[in-house]
């Protein structure tokens, strides 16, 4: 189903359309603007799903257990020692 609606554009927005009309590379300014909008609902949708992951990945995390801000330095500074020294390690090869 098509529906027929009126749209805003800037000079630089016209333009911009009427020449990806004018190289051939779409059929309409309606297409061009078909394109755009489908290329934004995909984008909204993958952000969506992506903040849904990171919210179930965090509520999962937050039922788990939790270390001390002192142990989780120490595993840090441990991890940071051993990518050092690993670093070290292949300068030397």
């Amino acid at each position: 189903m098509t529906v027929k609606t009126s749209v805003s554009l800037t000079d630089a927005q016209e333009a911009y359309a009427r020449k990806l009309v004018d190289e051939g590379r779409y059929s309409s300014l309606s297409a061009v603007l078909q394109q755009g909008l489908e290329m934004l609902r995909a984008e909204t949708e993958a952000k969506d799903a992506e903040t849904a992951a990171l919210r179930a990945l965090l509520e999962q995390r937050a039922k788990g257990e939790f270390i001390s801000m002192e142990e989780g330095r120490r595993q840090t500074e441990g991890m940071i020692a051993e990518f050092t020294e690993r670093d070290l390690y292949d300068d030397e090869l």
